[in-house]
């Protein structure tokens, strides 16, 4: 049952609505940049040090905030619920090992070490989710003396930036400046292949790819379809960074090689 089924308010229906958005847009930049560090782990060890700090990056930017802003909104409300306790024991319980995940990945001896961590980080975020999409925001927009959209007012950490107060930073391109992972010019372009990424994961999911390429580096990019709408977005987020060429156009695949000038 959906969020906008159950919602007791209009504007409680558009809050939780962007929420899930949020959720969608967080998970999918996290699994972008947890497939680079994985590639490159394989690849080319020395690199995958740099898209791990750019990861932590994130995660101490977006995804720690973001957990740590629904404890202070969301989950006392929610607790207050009937029969609602043990739930939000668990939800708290699992915020506690997503940031003792971030912290084992900032601390990672090897590029190895690196990519289980955050495989182990993405696979318990998405499952966590998952939990918040379907148990906690139908509870919530379904009580009617509680204001869904009055909590989240102006809380762009859980709304995402363009639904709350309007302070956004762009990200940017490559690690955050804080790559510094070099490399040589024959090293093997690392590929993410999104043909059997959910398609509202997919574009996120790109997004957090380009973010851990460094510049002067490149990545392929397979998709199920001439992906025109998504370079446009790429373009506008990130003008003149990326040069496109096509690599295979098709029937079953396309493949193109992005470059961060």
């Amino acid at each position: 049952m959906s969020t906008l089924t159950i919602a007791s308010d209009p504007q409680d229906a558009a809050a939780a609505e962007a929420v899930e958005a949020h959720h969608t847009q967080l998970a999918g930049e996290l699994a972008g940049r947890v497939a680079m560090l994985i590639a490159a782990a394989d690849r080319d060890p020395a690199a995958a040090d740099g898209i791990r700090r750019g990861l932590v990056d994130f995660c101490d930017r977006d995804l720690v905030p973001h957990a740590a802003a629904e404890e202070e909104t969301l989950y006392p409300v929610a607790r207050g619920l009937p029969a609602v306790g043990l739930l939000m024991d668990g939800m708290l319980a699992e915020h506690r090992r997503l940031v003792a995940l971030v912290d084992a990945l900032r601390d990672a001896g090897s590029a190895v070490q690196a990519a289980a961590d955050g495989r182990a980080l993405q696979v318990l975020f998405e499952e966590h989710l998952e939990k918040e999409n379907t148990l906690v925001l139908p509870l919530l927009t379904g009580a009617p003396d509680i204001s869904l959209s009055g909590l989240l007012e102006g809380m762009h950490e859980i709304l995402g930036h363009e639904h709350g107060d309007g302070a956004a930073a762009e990200s940017g391109g490559g690690c955050g400046g804080s790559c510094g992972c070099g490399g040589s010019d024959d090293t093997e372009v690392p590929e993410l292949d999104v043909r059997d990424v959910p398609h509202s994961l997919r574009h996120a999911t790109v997004f957090g790819a380009i973010a851990a390429v460094p510049s002067g580096r490149a990545m392929v990019l397979v998709a199920p379809h001439d992906p025109l709408p998504l370079l446009a977005q790429i373009e506008d987020r990130h003008p003149g960074a990326f040069a496109v060429e096509y690599l295979q156009r098709g029937p079953e695949a396309w493949r193109l090689l992005l470059t961060h000038r």
